[in-house]
């Protein structure tokens, strides 16, 4: 006989999204930052902004196809790309896809911290995470993370105001992506050690 599921005592663990492969989500990630960059290298900041803007629409579409859902920061990216790539045409003037990584990450800092602060850890939400940890673990990480998006946008000023278009759209491709994996890989130890096991998650409060 088949085990019944209480749906009183079944908890959000037991019914997960889909989600996707994390080599086809590297992809995802990676592919119109890589195509953005072949772009410019090839045809100048102007073309490449357009393909950035078609491609991360294509991401987000086939992102959604697979799991049915609209994860928070590629929706947000999106639009915020669509939005500056829309003002750089407009003016002809690159300056603002520069200032998109600043605006963006920013923005994320900026609410991460701001709910931190009146009691309401987001970043579940921000990085769609299915992880279950400790209420001092979400504040814990929440908070690096809020401070880390900052550094973001204070580099990314400081890389696109002192050098060259090439140099600004080779450290969006290849720094900003592997700073944020290492920065994610260096939080592994404070996860672990604030992990909650699946019976405990299962008691514990829902705050979000």
């Amino acid at each position: 006989m088949d085990a019944k599921v209480d749906p009183q005592t079944s908890t959000a663990s037991e019914v997960r999204r889909p989600k996707v492969n994390p080599l086809l989500k590297l992809v995802l990630e990676m592919g119109p930052l890589v195509a953005f960059f072949i772009t410019n290298s090839k045809f100048g900041i102007f073309p490449a902004t357009g393909v950035l803007m078609a491609c991360v629409v294509a991401a987000l579409i086939v992102s959604y196809v697979l799991t049915k859902h609209w994860p928070i920061m590629p929706v947000v990216t999106c639009v915020a790309v669509l939005f500056f790539g829309g003002l750089t045409f407009f003016f002809h003037d690159d300056l603002f896809i520069k200032l998109k990584p600043t605006i963006v990450n920013a923005l994320f800092g900026s609410v991460l911290l701001g709910a931190l602060y009146m009691g309401k850890p987001l970043l579940p939400i921000v990085l769609d995470s299915v992880m279950n940890l400790t209420e001092e673990g979400w504040k814990k990480l929440t908070l690096r993370w809020g401070i880390f998006f900052f550094v973001l946008a204070i580099l990314n000023e400081i890389v696109w105001r002192t050098q060259t278009t090439d140099f600004w759209v080779s450290f969006k491709t290849f720094g900003i992506m592997p700073l944020t994996v290492v920065f994610a890989l260096s939080q592994v130890g404070l996860i672990m050690k604030h992990e909650l096991k699946e019976e405990e998650a299962a008691k514990a409060p829902e705050h979000f």
